[in-house]
């Protein structure tokens, strides 16, 4: 039996009709590649990048800022300095109306007392003080001498007696009780008065109740769109001078 001659196994990576010291496709890429010139850089990369738009302005000149906050203080100072002024005036009316007014319910129940003294001089007539004796002529005396001191009192505090006998109707200081019809007479005129009334200062702390003429020519100032006096007759003054605290 001949022996079967062996042949060298072929080499998988070789290739037919290879020479030694030939380079593989794979390696010829590789030396290309590490042999290739480099790029010249893009325009865009080599132009150099545009600086950063600045920042808009956020804040104002200055010198407007401090114009504007300047007008402002100013503003602001000359409101303080009215509201301030307000307070002081309204503080010192305030003040002289209490220094004023304060006595208000003290007169007013004072009123009584002297309305009265002059019911009990009222009760004695002419003839029966004509033929008093001494002990009731000196008792009259002294009662008149009580009513006048407490008249003067009262006004040195500002209380003013109100007798409006032949002036017109008003109806901040008089209250109309009744009517009289007087031709003779303007109407609206007080004609009769009831009982006197008092003021303190420029408010009424007890209006006088009064009779008012009906039947005359109108007084002066008295218009078709004023009220007539027949429309207060029994009702209670109207208008701000009556003093509510009394």
């Amino acid at each position: 039996m001949s022996e079967e001659r062996k042949t060298p196994a072929a080499n998988p990576g070789a290739t037919h009709g290879s020479t030694p010291g030939a380079t593989t496709p794979g390696a010829t890429n590789d030396n290309a590649a590490s042999h290739e010139t480099p790029q010249a850089p893009s325009p865009e990369a080599a132009a150099p990048e545009a600086p950063a738009p600045a920042p808009a302005q956020s804040a104002a000149d200055p010198i407007e800022a401090l114009k504007a906050e300047n007008a402002d203080l100013r503003e602001r100072l000359l409101r303080a300095v009215a509201e301030t002024e307000n307070l002081r005036k309204r503080a010192e009316r305030e003040k002289r109306d209490a220094s004023q007014y304060a006595i208000s319910r003290f007169a007013h129940d004072l009123l009584g007392v002297g309305d009265n003294m002059r019911r009990a001089l009222d009760t004695v007539t002419a003839d029966a003080r004509s033929a008093a004796d001494q002990a009731l002529t000196g008792l009259l005396d002294g009662v008149e001498m009580t009513e006048r001191e407490l008249t003067k009192a009262l006004d040195k505090h500002g209380v003013k007696r109100i007798d409006p006998m032949g002036e017109k109707f008003d109806p901040n200081f008089h209250q109309a009780m009744f009517e009289v019809p007087d031709p003779s007479v303007a109407s609206g005129t007080v004609v009769q008065v009831v009982q006197v009334g008092y003021q303190i200062g420029e408010r009424c702390l007890r209006p006088a109740m009064v009779g008012v003429a009906k039947g005359g020519p109108k007084s002066a100032g008295t218009g078709p769109g004023q009220s007539d006096a027949s429309a207060q007759a029994g009702s209670e003054p109207r208008g701000s001078g009556v003093d509510k605290t009394a």
